[in-house]
């Protein structure tokens, strides 16, 4: 299943159900589909996630990416971070739920 996460910014960002809850609970949020998070609390979640991302990068080691090639964590969350970016300059809310697009 895909996720959508949107905003009043004007930006939608579509995951993977699985990343999007393992980003999801980086941000120290329940891992609920679907739920929000209001404007006054993106910042600190915004912060986790990327204490979360910098400590997994710091992880990998050589071995670990001399295996199959994959995108990480970080490349993956990268646009949910701009999203999130957004909504903290613009004061707006992030809403995330079940989406059905066909690819």
């Amino acid at each position: 299943m895909m996720i959508r996460f949107e905003s009043k910014t004007g930006s939608t960002v579509d995951m993977f159900e699985k990343d999007a809850e393992a980003i999801l609970r980086m941000m120290d949020q329940s891992g609920v589909i679907p739920s929000a998070i209001n404007a006054g609390d993106i910042s600190t979640a915004l912060t986790s996630l990327q204490q979360h991302l910098g400590a997994e990068s710091s992880a990998v080691t050589k071995e670990d990416s001399s295996e199959e090639e994959s995108v990480d964590m970080q490349t993956r969350a990268y646009p949910l971070i701009q999203l999130f970016q957004a909504a903290v300059e613009k004061h707006e809310s992030v809403m995330w739920d079940y989406t059905h697009a066909l690819f």
